[in-house]
């Protein structure tokens, strides 16, 4: 159980740090030093759909291993109904949010009021999505509770 419960907690800490850092100091770094808003929002883009893949495996990672740790527990626990959530609004932002944000940029509409709707809408996917890992990464491993 103590190695579950340690990649449980090396994974989250992967995903979550991962999604930190790219969402709240890498992006607004490459918006405040480069010159180009459109290099660094295509920058940014690549980060964040990379940060996307790995939360889609974390995320399936860690649903198995907290079948493990919590073999007891009902099927969907709060734990897991976390990672349920943020699972869906990552499939949300990387499969439907971010093709119409490119579908936009491509067609030159980059300054118009739905990519910048899109685009909001990408960014509060992932504030909710971060938040949640972050409550998942305070709560701790709860070994020993259900």
């Amino acid at each position: 159980m103590q190695i579950w419960a340690g990649f449980e907690r090396l994974i989250l800490a992967l995903w979550v740090g991962g999604m930190v850092a790219i969402g709240y100091i890498v992006a607004p770094v490459l918006f405040a030093w480069l010159d180009d808003r459109t290099l660094a929002g295509s920058l940014a883009g690549v980060l964040f759909s990379a940060i996307a893949w790995l939360g889609i495996a974390c995320g399936i990672l860690l649903l198995i291993i907290d079948r493990q740790l919590r073999p007891d527990t009902a099927m969907i626990n709060w734990r897991s109904g976390i990672l349920i959530a943020m699972l869906v609004l990552i499939l949300l932002g990387q499969f439907i949010v971010s093709p119409r944000i490119v579908e936009l940029r491509g067609a030159g509409l980059a300054d118009s009021a739905s990519f910048a709707w899109m685009h909001g809408l990408a960014s509060l996917l992932f504030v909710l999505t971060s938040l949640l890992g972050l409550i998942l990464v305070a709560a701790g491993t709860g070994m020993g509770r259900k």
